[in-house]
């Protein structure tokens, strides 16, 4: 019995993990841009971005997915599928909070970097490229792997459109063989076995880049 349980939810993992690729990534690309210009662009720019990053930290994820899932699919310019639909959401709920990640860790940097690197002549963009980007980047894993958890566990909001990932198959399961907590309990061990897999693989990540530090 436990082994059908399994087999038949794990079958929605890589849904899940093919969620939480999509979603983590989209918001990187738009939480790295929104950082730049936060720390870059000036005084407009950042208030704007800043503005972006309380408006989705303030929106539950599920009503974004609703919002892109069952009003714009509806149009005629836009047409998601629930995968898409849900995936999108998840990337731009996460893409402000990633943003508060990586302008902290831009900060953390130090503004002096940027002035040496003017001072050696460099431009402001291949400054930002070759000497503040890399580190900045490094400083942000370990509070980046918090943020890959919480998508990656938030990625079970796809069940509301019917995308057949992990929890979507338990319920199946619960409905079916009138036993919600075993499949629920399988569910809830892959969704402990996949954070603990990431976190783990990104702990490593963070001390094979981490910036070496002055001895005292």
């Amino acid at each position: 019995m436990l082994s059908n349980f399994f087999n038949y939810i794990i079958q929605g993992t890589a849904i899940t993990v093919a969620v939480t690729l999509v979603a983590l990534p989209f918001g990187l690309l738009i939480g790295l841009a929104l950082a730049l210009v936060y720390n870059y662009g000036g005084k407009w720019a950042a208030r704007l971005s800043g503005a972006y990053s309380l408006l989705m930290r303030g929106v539950p994820p599920v009503v974004l997915l609703f919002i892109l899932y069952f009003i714009l699919s509806g149009s005629s310019f836009v047409n998601l599928s629930p995968f898409w639909a849900g995936s999108l959401s998840l990337g731009i709920v996460s893409s402000a909070y990633q943003m508060e990640i990586l302008r902290g860790a831009f900060a953390a940097v130090g503004a002096g970097q940027m002035t040496a690197a003017r001072a050696l002549g460099m431009p402001r963009l291949q400054a930002i490229r070759y000497i503040i980007l890399p580190q900045a980047i490094r400083l942000a894993i370990p509070p980046w792997s918090n943020e890959a958890s919480i998508v990656l566990k938030d990625s079970s909001l796809v069940y509301a459109l019917g995308v057949p990932e992990i929890l979507r198959r338990a319920q199946q399961l619960s409905a079916t063989t009138q036993q919600p907590f075993l499949a629920f309990g399988v569910a809830a061990l892959i969704y402990f076995a996949l954070v603990f897999l990431t976190n783990r693989g990104l702990d490593y990540l963070a001390l094979k880049t981490r910036l070496p530090t002055n001895p005292v």
